[in-house]
């Protein structure tokens, strides 16, 4: 079973909401202000590196199956995603002078740039409602999809030998975009538009999300034709399909080797993207934030940073080591998330609010002590706390 949720522990007897969200205010405003070409050159510099990486793999791969080859593709394959297309498709170079219509927020992966900005199992416009809408408004609170404790509570909660719960673990982490990511997103756009129809929706548990993965019924059908298969079209045939002219032996080999990057791609974005929100010393809510200071706090409590500072560093962990920075100002472009951490750091001790940053091995250690049951999330309703001293007054 797991352990009774850990008591409120969140100190916010020195923080001033209103001076917090003025000085975070400010800071935006100025790194706002410098977003410029600097910015869009470093971010396709980003891209290359991660575009590099994919044709060398699939190059060597074709030779001969082997890790490094796969290890260099499932690197591409997440880079590009984290490092490029999540910060576009925010709007990170939406603000530079002169940028492309398919470098910016309206036309990255629309239509049928889809094929060449985001190739992935997850639909672009889900992505977009899932992510971009719900996960950054709700933030730890029941309204936020991506509450990984509350998604694996029917683990947690099991008395499932100890093994079988690791393999468990193993399985979604090497699978999460199919088996999880992508039909939770397709099912959450679909119920959005249903909505938009003015048809009524029902509650439904979070474990019903995963429902939509199975194609026997309309929905199931769609995110099949619509997400999943286009993915498998790409990623596993047409691109061996481009090695044929040295061979069946090299598309066969560079197929195998893209199984088994996909893998590694998944296993390497799952243990740098879940821990973000993830962790025993982590925050989530049990209600909604009432105002932008509220909501600056949420986002900095409900957090993590990790080892962070250079191009490497960065571009390894898909820049998803300023999650604090993006998760207050998810528009700026990664440059600028670099230079507002240690301001951001600053404040957050100015006003005796706690900032988490710790190397992503030790965070994705307690990711794996949150799924297994043997750690909780601490509970805060932020509301009451930061009304209590304002009553006592």
């Amino acid at each position: 079973m797991a352990p009774p949720l850990p008591s409120d522990t969140l100190d916010l007897s020195r923080f001033d909401r209103e001076g917090f969200a003025r000085e975070l205010d400010a800071l935006h405003a100025r790194l706002r202000a410098g977003i410029g070409e600097a910015d869009r050159q470093h971010l396709r510099k980003m891209k290359r590196w991660s575009l590099a990486l994919s044709a060398l793999g699939l190059a060597t791969g074709a030779l001969l199956p082997n890790p490094l080859s796969a290890l260099a593709l499932a690197v591409g394959n997440v880079t590009r995603w984290g490092c490029w297309a999540h910060h576009v498709s925010h709007g990170g170079l939406d603000a530079v002078p002169g940028v492309k219509e398919g470098e910016t927020s309206r036309g990255f992966a629309r239509g049928w740039r889809r094929w060449v900005d985001w190739m992935d199992w997850i639909h672009p416009e889900a992505w977009h409602h899932e992510h971009d809408f719900l996960h950054h408004s709700r933030t730890g609170d029941p309204g936020d999809p991506d509450v990984t404790e509350l998604n694996v509570r029917l683990m947690r909660e099991s008395n499932w030998p100890r093994p079988l719960k690791w393999l468990v673990i193993a399985f979604f982490a090497c699978t999460w975009k199919l088996t999880y990511y992508g039909p939770n997103t397709w099912h959450l756009l679909q119920r959005e538009r249903r909505k938009r129809a003015g048809q009524a929706l029902a509650p439904e548990p979070r474990e019903a999300y995963g429902w939509t993965l199975l194609p026997v019924w309309k929905e199931g059908l769609s995110f099949w034709w619509r997400c999943a298969l286009p993915y498998v079209a790409f990623r596993f045939v047409a691109l061996p399909a481009l090695l044929l002219p040295l061979g069946a032996w090299a598309a066969a080999n560079a197929c195998l080797t893209l199984l088994a990057a996909e893998l590694l791609a998944n296993a390497w974005a799952f243990f740098i993207i879940v821990p973000n929100h993830s962790g025993d010393d982590l925050y989530r809510f049990e209600d909604k934030a009432k105002d932008k200071g509220e909501y600056y706090l949420r986002q900095v409590v409900g957090s993590t940073n990790y080892a962070c500072g250079t191009d490497g560093l960065d571009f390894l962990q898909a820049f998803l080591n300023y999650q604090v920075e993006h998760h207050l100002w998810p528009r700026l472009p990664p440059l600028k998330l670099r230079e507002a951490q240690p301001q951001v750091k600053a404040l957050c001790a100015k006003y005796g609010i706690p900032y988490t940053q710790e190397s992503v091995h030790r965070r994705a250690a307690r990711l794996v002590q949150l799924l297994l049951g043997d750690a909780s999330m601490r509970v805060a309703r932020c509301s009451e706390i930061l009304d209590a001293p304002r009553a006592a007054g």
